[in-house]
């Protein structure tokens, strides 16, 4: 049987039990139909005519590490022909209804913008982007919400985006690289943060452009040399953005603001906190705006989407390990659609206890995104 019939074949089994909707926070939609031709209408005539003679003008993860192809879809999952209501009819029948989901998290556009030297350039994409995703996506499809994207290389840029678009509805996070010029605990991130803060928005940092463009090689030894060694890098490039903002102070600093990691493994989180909790008992004096333990700011501020979570080889380990990052608070579920390493809902966890499976495929992510709460302990598929 093949793994699309097989994924079928779930589904139809799981929708027999008594299935309850659930939140998928890592969509790409690929929603720009015709590349970069579509943000035009949205661009300064400029930039319109930039775009006309060179393309988009970006570099570009694929090519350099494949991850599977054309953006990495699935067979089958590929967008037919055809305006943006072809495109959201099309996403309708195949995630949404299929799977129950009640809101799906778009995480941003494409992510070579944030590694482009040209900040006003940059600046003038991200816009046309967040503006294409209202009248696109947001205005037709509720069940849809989006990251806003920003020209990261530019806080001040940044945080005016953020106050451009933050207060619209359909909006609920902002999204950056997790390829970056320094990691996002310094300072010169701060006017991004206070942005987010006062629109009581998460910041995301989705894997994507280590090493590419204007960002620093994927690697403290250099450039790997394939896409499985660089899968490996971006966990350790987000395990280094995780200490950054405990280490610098920033959650004292900013005591609301909350990160979203996503796409970048889960489990290692486990030893990373329990490291960074014993070095900083021995090294404390060194940063002594550190008021609490590491794993306690972790706790607080941070949450992880689940795909792709790594499975133990004993499968006893592993509702232990989800113990041990704390997936009743922090884990959120997320399917990487319609990637070639999706996770179907019906597929990506052994059987949960109710509880725990409620809080990771609804719950965790209703709270930090300000969407509506539910009672009950039945999780994402009925198990």
């Amino acid at each position: 049987m093949s793994t699309m019939q097989q994924d079928q074949q779930n589904t139809t089994e799981a929708a027999s039990n008594r299935k309850r909707s659930i939140i998928d926070c890592d969509l790409h939609l690929a929603p720009l139909r015709g590349g970069y031709n579509a943000l035009k209408p949205y661009l300064p005539r400029f930039y319109r005519e930039q775009v006309e003679t060179w393309g988009s003008r970006v570099p570009a993860q694929i090519g350099m590490y494949n991850n599977g192809g054309i953006n990495g879809s699935m067979q089958g999952r590929k967008v037919p022909p055809g305006d943006e209501a072809v495109m959201l009819d099309f996403l309708r029948a195949d995630l949404l209804d299929k799977y129950n989901i009640e809101h799906g998290i778009i995480t941003g556009m494409d992510y070579g913008i944030n590694t482009t030297p040209d900040t006003d350039y940059a600046a003038a994409i991200c816009s046309a982007c967040n503006d294409y995703t209202i009248e696109h996506i947001l205005d037709k499809e509720p069940r849809f919400k989006a990251s806003i994207m920003i020209p990261k290389q530019d806080p001040v840029k940044s945080a005016r985006e953020i106050d451009r678009v933050g207060s619209h509805p359909g909006f609920v996070q902002v999204i950056v690289s997790n390829g970056a010029e320094k990691p996002y605990g310094h300072r010169h991130y701060y006017p991004i943060y206070e942005a987010c803060v006062r629109h009581n928005l998460p910041f995301g940092i989705h894997v994507s452009m280590e090493g590419i463009g204007i960002n620093p090689p994927p690697t403290g030894a250099g450039y790997v040399s394939h896409y499985a060694e660089y899968r490996l890098a971006r966990a350790g490039i987000m395990m280094t953005h995780l200490a950054s903002f405990i280490y610098e102070g920033v959650f004292e600093l900013f005591p609301t603001l909350k990160v979203v990691m996503i796409e970048a493994g889960t489990l290692w989180i486990a030893p990373a906190i329990w490291r960074m909790d014993e070095d900083w008992k021995a090294l404390r004096h060194h940063t002594p705006w550190v008021k609490k333990r590491p794993s306690e700011y972790y706790r607080e501020h941070v949450r992880v989407t689940s795909q792709p979570i790594e499975m133990p080889h004993k499968k006893d380990m592993f509702l232990p390990m989800l113990e041990a990052i704390h997936a009743d608070e922090c884990l959120m579920f997320s399917s990487d659609y319609p990637h070639w390493d999706f996770d179907s809902p019906v597929q990506a966890f052994p059987k949960l206890p109710d509880e725990l499976r409620e809080r990771i495929f609804y719950q965790n992510a209703a709270e930090l995104y300000g969407l509506p709460a539910r009672d009950g302990a039945l999780g994402g598929d009925g198990q």
